[in-house]
């Protein structure tokens, strides 16, 4: 039992001091040892290890292990045993939560919250929370700017052409003004938007113009055309749910095909001349009418006074007929039987005298 006992003792020893075994020192140059002595290594002990330079080597405890480890990494650990990377591990991991919480949004923004991936919530204008990142991701949506696509191209083109409704064809290019009404739907309702909201424009314009003649689509029609086409793209895309509004749609070119252009840019010219004429004459009409509304007026004021006094008024305006007509022409005067053509200015100013002398 003693021996047991013993052989029991020297094994602990051998583990907590790194000795070879019983028979020795495993690194000494005592009896029995595998070590530098050059003794035979015993069964009971580990395998030698050979020290590498700049490591940990051989240790005989976890002090000397803490001790060997703080030299080796330039004494990074606290007094306490504590190492100062945990405290900044803390500091950034505050950090993150802090800006990763804290959300500004501008005026014109809004913020989507998707909550491990499934939408959360939207955040207004100002400062707005959330769980950190990765828990929660905010999307900064800008719901005022208008952005602009343009469909067709400048130059005449057969991917341009549209049918009209008295079978002609005219070639189209124009652009669609739209912005973001709703930020949820505009992220994940459609995967395409933009490419949506072109096909849209197409079919809206193309269901348009075929009601609408040539005239129409190259003349004075093409504002009517244009507020027809938003409506119609308007009502399809909330059909679809693609939280968009659109603003508006600007026609920039409407011509006939290029292999008619010259003859149809003689008839608008033609049809230019005409409607000119057709102002001349609108303005003229309007001239005389004018002139003419005045002149009946004038009458009505003449009637009312000759009804006050229908001989005097009778007279007056044979007087001023008459002078207006006699003014215009040659006159001759025939002296009737008599009538003096003088005046006797002699026998008048004596008269006067004769009176006197009495």
């Amino acid at each position: 039992m003693r021996k047991i006992l013993g052989w029991g003792s020297r094994l602990g020893a051998s583990f907590n001091e790194n000795k070879g075994g019983p028979w020795g020192s495993s690194g000494g140059s005592g009896d029995g040892g595998n070590g530098g002595g050059g003794g035979p290594r015993s069964p009971w002990g580990p395998p030698p290890r050979k020290g590498r330079p700049g490591g940990v080597g051989n240790v005989t405890s976890l002090d000397d292990f803490l001790k060997k480890s703080r030299d080796r990494f330039g004494g990074g650990f606290s007094q306490d045993g504590r190492p100062y990377w945990l405290y900044g591990l803390a500091v950034f991991a505050l950090l993150w939560v802090v800006f990763t919480s804290m959300h500004m949004i501008g005026p014109q923004e809004r913020g989507v919250i998707t909550r491990l991936g499934k939408y959360s919530g939207t955040l207004g204008p100002g400062v707005g929370l959330s769980f950190p990142s990765p828990i929660d991701r905010v999307q900064k949506v800008d719901v005022e700017d208008i952005r602009t696509i343009d469909i067709g191209s400048a130059e005449p083109s057969d991917d341009n052409l549209i049918l009209t409704a008295d079978q002609n064809l005219i070639d189209l290019a124009y652009s669609v003004r739209w912005n973001i009404r709703d930020p949820e739907r505009y992220l994940f309702q459609i995967a395409d938007l933009e490419e949506t909201i072109g096909e849209v424009a197409q079919s809206a314009m193309r269901a348009v113009v075929a009601s609408v003649t040539l005239d129409d689509a190259i003349g004075s029609g093409r504002s009517e055309i244009e507020q027809r086409v938003a409506l119609a793209m308007q009502e399809l895309l909330d059909n679809y749910g693609a939280g968009v509004v659109v603003q508006g749609v600007a026609i920039k070119q409407s011509d006939p095909p290029a292999a008619v252009n010259d003859a149809f840019k003689e008839v608008t010219a033609a049809q230019q001349e005409a409607q000119s004429y057709i102002n001349n004459a609108r303005a003229t009409a309007l001239q005389v009418t004018a002139k003419a509304q005045g002149e009946a007026a004038a009458f009505d004021k003449v009637y009312a006074e000759y009804k006050l006094a229908p001989e005097v008024t009778r007279r007056r305006m044979y007087y001023e007929t008459m002078e207006e007509v006699l003014s215009k022409v040659d006159k001759t005067i025939v002296e009737a039987p008599g009538v003096t053509p003088y005046l006797a200015l002699p026998e008048i100013a004596g008269r006067p005298q004769a009176k006197q002398s009495q």
